[in-house]
This record gives C-alpha cells, sequence and structure tokens, in this order.
C-alpha cells in the first residue's frame, strides 16, 4: 500500500486562494485514489481535520515542524503544495517530493529589490533540488520557472486548477447590497492586484464597483480611495473586506460583469469562479490572466481609461448581443479538480 502526504500547512491562512487550492484538490484526491493500492494523509493545522472522509487520515503541523519533521518513514510521497515551503523532507531521501510551483510573482514587484529577489530564487532552487517532479499551475508559470531556475532535468507537468465550488447565494443583515448594477472583483487588496485602474469606468457608468478581499497593503488601500475621491466616484466604490462564501457566490452570481486587472496571476482562480456563473470577464492581458481567459474572455491591452472603457463599453456590448455566456460557462467547466486530482494521481504514480 502506497501512502502518500499532502501537505495542507497554508490552509492555516483562510480566504486565500492557497486554502482553497489545499482543500479542493485535497478533497478530490480523496475522491479519486485507488484504495487497493494507495493511502491518502493531510499534513494540516489542527483546527482544519474534519472536511475530510476520515480525521484520522491527519497529521496535526505545528510551526516547530519547520525545525525538524514529525516521523514520516512510513510515506512513500510527500507533496509540498507551496513553492516558498518550510515543511519538506529535506534528508530522508527515501520519500519521493512533489513541488507545486503556483507562481513567481516576486520578479515582477518592482517594489522588491535585486538582492531580495536572488534570495527568494536561491531558497527556491534548494526546493526544486530536493523535488523529484515540479507541477505548475499553468503554462505561464512553467515557463517563468524555466526562465529563472534550473529544474536540472526533472519532470515539470502543467495541471490547471479546478473551479472553486460556489456555495450557497446568500447575504446577511450585515452584508453590503449593491443598490445598483455592479462590477465585482476580489483578491488580497495589494498593489499588484491593479483595483484601482477600474475607477475611471465608473465615471460614464451608472454603477457600482465592488472589491472584495484582504486588506494588505494599507497604502494601496489610501491610494484606491484617494483616486476614487480624485474622480468623484467615492460614493460608488466599495471596499467589502473579507468576504464568506455565501456571500462571494451572491456577489458572483449578481454582478454584471466581473474584471481582474491583476499585473501579478500565477493562474487566476477567480477567473474560474466567474466562469461557472456565465459573467463577462474583463482581464488584465498580462500574465497568466489569457492563458486561463481564454477567447471568451475581454482583454486590457493597456490601462489607458479611453482605451478600458472602449474596451468595457464594447465587451459588455457583444456579450449582450451574442449571448455569450453558454460558451463563458462551457469554458469554465474544463477547469475541474476532478480531472486535476486525477493528473495529479498520474504523476504520483511514475514515483512509485
Amino acid at each position: 500500500m502506497r501512502k502518500i502526504l499532502f501537505d495542507c500547512e497554508r490552509m492555516k491562512f483562510a480566504n486565500t486562494g492557497l486554502y482553497h487550492y489545499c482543500l479542493n484538490l485535497g478533497m478530490h484526491l480523496e475522491k479519486n485514489i485507488d484504495l487497493h493500492q494507495e493511502e491518502l494523509f493531510f499534513y494540516t493545522p489542527s483546527w482544519e481535520q474534519q472536511w475530510s472522509f476520515r480525521s484520522s487520515n491527519h497529521f496535526t503541523q505545528y510551526p516547530r515542524h519547520k525545525f525538524i519533521l514529525p516521523s514520516i518513514q512510513k510515506f512513500d510521497i510527500w507533496h509540498s503544495t507551496y513553492q516558498n515551503t518550510h515543511y519538506m523532507p529535506l534528508r530522508n531521501r527515501k520519500i519521493k517530493v512533489v513541488l507545486s510551483i503556483h507562481d513567481l510573482n516576486f520578479m515582477y514587484d518592482e517594489k522588491k529589490p535585486g538582492s531580495k529577489k536572488q534570495k527568494y530564487l536561491r531558497y527556491l532552487q534548494g526546493l526544486i533540488n530536493r523535488a523529484d517532479t515540479i507541477i505548475c499551475v499553468s503554462e505561464y508559470s512553467k515557463k517563468d520557472v524555466l526562465q529563472y531556475c534550473d529544474i536540472k532535468n526533472k519532470p515539470l507537468h502543467v495541471i490547471h486548477n479546478g473551479t472553486n465550488l460556489l456555495q450557497k447565494s446568500e447575504l446577511t443583515p450585515q452584508s453590503y447590497r449593491p443598490k445598483k448594477p455592479f462590477l465585482f472583483s476580489i483578491g488580497v487588496i495589494h498593489r499588484k492586484k491593479n483595483f484601482h485602474v477600474l475607477l475611471p469606468l465608473l465615471k460614464h457608468n451608472t454603477m457600482e464597483l465592488l472589491i472584495a478581499g484582504k486588506f494588505d497593503d494599507a497604502h494601496y488601500l489610501s491610494l484606491i480611495q484617494e483616486e476614487s475621491v480624485k474622480l468623484g466616484v467615492e460614493q460608488n466604490v466599495h471596499l467589502l473586506g473579507i468576504v464568506s462564501e455565501n456571500e462571494k457566490s451572491w456577489y458572483f452570481n449578481n454582478c454584471s460583469a466581473f474584471a481582474l486587472p491583476s499585473v501579478s496571476e500565477g493562474f487566476g482562480l477567480p477567473v474560474t469562479e466567474a466562469m461557472s456563473c456565465g459573467k463577462p470577464l474583463f482581464l488584465s492581458e498580462k500574465t497568466a490572466l489569457p492563458e486561463i481567459g481564454g477567447d471568451v474572455s475581454f482583454y486590457f491591452k493597456d490601462f489607458q481609461p479611453d482605451h478600458m472603457e472602449t474596451v468595457f463599453y464594447n465587451g459588455m456590448k457583444e456579450y449582450n448581443k451574442n449571448g455569450l455566456r453558454e460558451r463563458i460557462m462551457e469554458r469554465g467547466r474544463n477547469f475541474n479538480w476532478d480531472s486535476a486530482a486525477k493528473q495529479y494521481l498520474e504523476v504520483y504514480r511514475t514515483l512509485y
């Protein structure tokens, strides 16, 4: 019986892309394993051990494991699900290691000095050196890995993420309920997400802009607020902070369109969530977004207000005229956690 340990350490940070990656992929791996030859275990925080079939298959993650891992002699595979992980069996070479790499976004952060970027690259290279096989979540991420790292002829696979299932669509009495048609976006409130370029779209449209996500950059949060005042659209800009899964589902299902002008995406999970609702998609032409959005999305080639307004106006017109909803939902069905889990299992099996 082959024993696989799936690293869910990042689930200690709720409401993040990595949380949902671990949760969804973990559940679907468990659903698809071959019970005659494989047994799946999860390395998780103590408060995140009730979502799988058996809580007895969880190993509790503790911060001290950064220095000394618990006994893991019985495992054949360790899957590290985060490219900057501090939890990996570096010395025990009998255990085969799979490493997921989501992005190398730090290489495009203009605020990071070159010395810090090189430090991050050295750390990632050390993990690659220990890994037996590498999985990227997009062709874009794969391209970056090949450009900046030495994979030493190790197998390198691309497996797209699935779509997070949107739960019950529901607002609470405390939720913000828009008063007009609205444009929706979601992500950590950080400069790399580029949300502020959406503000001019409100000047000539009677709609609101709702942005959900953790406030991660106080300076950028202030910039959004200040820019909205300068443009005279502050009454129609609503920064929601962290929202529940039910609230997120309501905003996706009820928005007029979804926009993500990010300049730093290794995949872009919210894009596939919007696709599952058949919403018109307005995306940056940068990073992995065109790969995920495909030919059913509309793209901002630059962030000049006139250009963005033209793209938005023409895109909404085409969406309504040509009935793109079904095509968008059809593409969204390609991003499937069941399919992804089966591909991951095939990778594991090459290491037995």
